[in-house]
């Protein structure tokens, strides 16, 4: 049952002391002695990771014999200088922003920069409050390591912000330091794609299974956070809410230290079925963004904006989620809310959503791979292939509605299949999307969601779950 985080009696700017007590109990928790402050340590700086430790920098930070925020970037990463003329004309067309790098001796250097007699690196400015990824939305200054091992070998709260492409790979690095380690962190997972495996039997991981995987850290203290925001948004203070998912034992009291009041923070036992329709939600809006995150972008696009032609990829691509979540969770109707508001945020302003459309007008090619330049990693590309090659799986076939022959579930689910064959094999260009739709023997989207609903179709083995 999902529960709203007690939050007493929260104003705009919570009470120092309020906040201060939350920080309190989370290091009574920990087990943290008087002199020994928290660390907090995100790990990677994309828009949402940067986002996140910014705002418990701007919340906890003020108490610095308390707790320690920091985040990990890999260093070397150089900015062209057509990025340091946008940043320079951002820093100065905002006056408290200018002021504060003016005051911290910060703001020669972007001017060199802007006329090129000298290089910045994504590091550098994140140190000022620049995310790469999100260059108009200043953040506050934050700490920043580039050395892997000095920012978490000691770390009591790791924040995963890596794409989960990179989460294995990065988290199988930060084990070697843990070997030694006495007392167990928490992990929170931010990140929303998924990875498929098919041996011993098929299945989705997630990016918390891969960092149990990768570091042996008890299940119980690896969470997900995620919900219906744009980063940029929730820093502004516009008002969010996400989900914290996970044990019992970590999920309520890590819901109400993250909980401000711009930003709800509910906490579910739930956690791997809502971290896969945070991948799964990826998928569907690069169609109208690439299969719920890529390609209502494509479709806003090829169709010149037409609203009845987007409602019918929509009425399309929703009854393949409805179809989807039925074989991945054994309540779907529980998830239907989450994953629509989830969904609906994507494609007004996500990422994948905006790939799909500068893919459609040509502004983009597939070749460019899908870490992008001043938007970091399109998770939906991965999810689309994640979710297609697992659904396609001979092992999982049932029996077509109308032809009575095995068929596995991907084939019954043209919009993802047609997207698999324009991001992932390449055979189609994106004007294809469209041509799925004129299929004149597409069936009704209805009666997609009468097969989901007539067999049982729930699959836990999926999702690594015993029968």
């Amino acid at each position: 049952m999902e529960h709203l985080v007690e939050t007493m009696n929260d104003t705009n700017s919570a009470p120092s002391r309020l906040v201060e007590a939350r920080l309190d109990e989370i290091r009574k928790l920990l087990g943290k002695a008087e002199e020994d402050p928290l660390k907090i340590v995100g790990v990677g700086a994309g828009a949402w990771g940067s986002v996140f430790i910014a705002m418990l920098q701007e919340n906890y930070g003020r108490f610095r014999e308390k707790v320690s925020v920091r985040i990990w970037r890999r260093g070397g990463r150089a900015i062209d200088k057509g990025t340091a003329q946008h940043l320079f004309e951002v820093i100065n067309s905002r006056e408290e922003l200018l002021r504060r790098l003016i005051r911290r001796c910060a703001y020669l250097k972007y001017v060199e920069a802007r006329l090129g007699d000298r290089v910045l690196y994504a590091d550098e400015i994140l140190k000022d409050g620049f995310c790469l990824n999100m260059i108009e939305t200043p953040l506050c200054p934050l700490k920043v390591v580039t050395n892997l091992q000095e920012a978490v070998w000691d770390a009591d709260v790791v924040v995963n912000g890596l794409p989960s492409t990179e989460t294995f790979q990065v988290f199988s690095e930060i084990s070697k330091y843990w070997k030694e380690r006495v007392n167990v962190p928490v992990i929170i997972s931010l990140a929303k794609g998924v990875e498929a495996e098919f041996e011993p039997h098929p299945r989705i991981v997630t990016p918390t299974q891969m960092i149990y995987r990768a570091t042996g850290i008890p299940l119980e203290n690896i969470l997900y956070l995620g919900g219906p925001n744009i980063a940029s948004e929730v820093y502004n203070k516009e008002y969010a809410n996400a989900r914290i998912c996970g044990s019992e034992k970590w999920r309520k009291p890590l819901g109400k230290f993250l909980r401000q009041s711009h930003f709800i923070v509910w906490d579910n036992s739930d956690l791997v079925t809502h971290e896969v329709m945070g991948g799964l939600k990826n998928v569907y809006a690069i169609g109208a963004a690439v299969f719920v995150l890529c390609f209502l972008g494509m479709v806003d696009t090829l169709t010149k904006e037409s609203a009845t032609s987007k409602s019918v990829y929509f009425a399309h691509c929703t009854s393949e989620m409805i179809f989807i979540t039925h074989l991945l969770a054994k309540e779907p109707e529980k998830l239907a809310g989450p994953l629509l508001a989830d969904t609906y945020v994507t494609l007004l302003k996500g990422r994948n959503a905006w790939y799909g459309q500068k893919l459609a007008k040509g502004e983009l090619n597939l070749e460019m791979g899908d870490s992008i330049k001043g938007k970091g990693m399109i998770q939906g590309v991965s999810a689309v292939k994640a979710f297609f090659e697992l659904l396609n799986q001979s092992s999982l076939s049932l029996q077509h509605p109308e032809e009575g022959k095995p068929v596995t579930p991907a084939e019954l689910c043209p919009i993802l299949k047609m997207l698999y064959r324009i991001l992932i094999t390449r055979e189609f260009s994106c004007e294809a999307v469209l041509e799925a739709l004129r299929d004149e023997t597409m069936n009704d989207p209805r009666e997609l969601i009468e097969i989901a609903h007539s067999h049982l179709f729930f699959q836990p083995s999926l999702l690594g779950q015993k029968p």
